[in-house]
């Protein structure tokens, strides 16, 4: 029963595809209400309308909105707590890579990776909070990396940015903890997705990983909905500050 989430509400950014989509669908199995965000509208809707097929569109509900835009943070996060009730978790999913060494990489570029990948946690991140807070209760789940840890050529941009995401993580803890939330990273390892595709093709990329992951295999978006429903359930309720990494061992060896 620590992991039912019956009851609950759960906010999960960048959830139309991919890793978001996949913790949303499980948060959703798990017995969780669940709110889809996304800025594409039109695949935000066929993904709302597959999962509420699923699951009843009483417990599917979605928010187009850009996540480093305070402004529209806000206005979602208090239309979802008025239409459908309290956000008792919310999943800083949303994130975009970029691709470029250090030396050629532009402002703007490094802004944006930055942003989507960092500030966005913190925006969305303190805009739940604030409910949170005063309710004494709710978990945060920031979606870090093995780039939180780890730092590959021509990623820079999106390797600074998870690695301070960890750093964000301890500083919601260390201010909010008090207050009876529970806000911890989930590291995903390399994740066969579409937008990963490119490099699981890339015969020598991928024996590069094949060699480098101790389980021998890339991670599967369903590999991260169990450590999710665990963050975000009563299961975790003494678990704070954390980074739990998924990685099949990656960052363990040499």
């Amino acid at each position: 029963m620590t992991f039912d989430l019956s009851g609950k509400t759960a906010l999960i950014t960048g959830s139309s595809r991919g890793i978001g989509l996949s913790i949303a669908n499980g948060l959703a199995e798990a017995g969780a209400r669940i709110v889809l965000n996304g800025i594409n509208t039109t695949r935000l809707a066929e993904t709302q309308a597959s999962l509420a097929n699923k699951f009843g569109a009483a417990r599917v509900e979605s928010r187009a909105f850009d996540v480093v835009d305070e402004e529209q943070v806000n206005a979602a996060v208090a239309s979802i707590e008025s239409d459908i009730g309290p956000i008792d978790i919310v999943v800083n999913n949303a994130g975009v890579q970029h691709r470029e060494p250090l030396l050629d990489v532009s402002l703007e570029a490094w802004r944006r990776v930055v942003d989507i990948n960092l500030t966005s946690a913190f925006v969305v991140g303190r805009a739940v909070a604030r409910g949170m807070v005063d309710r004494g209760h709710g978990k945060v789940v920031n979606i870090c990396s093995v780039q939180t840890e780890l730092a590959r050529q021509t990623i820079g941009p999106y390797t600074a940015a998870k690695g301070a995401l960890r750093n964000l993580t301890r500083a919601m803890t260390a201010e909010w903890a008090p207050s009876g939330l529970q806000i911890n990273g989930l590291a995903p390892g390399y994740i066969h997705t579409e937008m990963t595709q490119k490099l699981v093709d890339d015969p020598a990329f991928n024996e590069w990983i094949l060699g480098r992951t101790p389980a021998h295999r890339w991670g599967t978006v369903e590999d991260l909905v169990g450590p999710a429903v665990f963050l975000a359930s009563e299961a975790s309720d003494y678990v704070n500050g954390q980074v739990l990494f998924v990685d099949g061992g990656m960052t363990v060896v040499v």
